[in-house]
């Protein structure tokens, strides 16, 4: 098993998920495929967007429902700094994972982290696991919780 998914299945575990990581028989590296894989509605995927703190310099994590698009002028005044684009250096720096893997928890850097309502909309939802190709179910509820965020709006 990959370090990666190794601290996603950690994170989950600490906070009392029990939820079975899944291997999807493809890439799982867009909302799209991912709801593909998982059979579900497109919003249904957690994406873990991570934009580089301006003033900071640190990861800032947006879980948002995957057929929406982070607004960048909303963002920017939740975080309290210009946001700017992470590269792939960056998001594995921060948080451990590779883009298009990224996990909402098991960081290696705690984010400052902020929640889709829309999520809440479902029983259940799917998120990325530390890979391109694994995913995991969870209660958005219960995501919410385990990940820190704070539940706004900003799409």
């Amino acid at each position: 098993m990959s370090k990666s998914i190794t601290r996603v299945k950690a994170a989950l575990e600490a906070a009392g998920v029990e939820s079975e990581i899944l291997r999807m028989g493809n890439e799982t590296r867009t909302a799209q495929a991912a709801a593909h894989q998982a059979n579900c509605d497109i919003d249904q995927i957690a994406k873990s967007i991570i934009f580089r703190g301006g003033t900071s310099s640190k990861a800032i994590l947006f879980i948002t429902a995957g057929g929406r698009q982070v607004d960048a002028e909303k963002a920017t005044m939740l975080a309290g700094e210009t946001l700017g684009r992470a590269d792939a250096v960056f998001v594995r720096a921060q948080t451990g994972f590779a883009i298009g893997g990224v996990a909402p928890v098991g960081h290696l850097n705690k984010p400052s982290a902020f929640f889709d309502p829309r999520l809440l909309d479902f029983e259940v939802v799917y998120a990325a696991a530390g890979t391109p190709h694994h995913i995991f179910s969870i209660s958005p509820t219960k995501l919410l919780e385990i990940s820190q965020s704070q539940l706004t709006v900003f799409v």
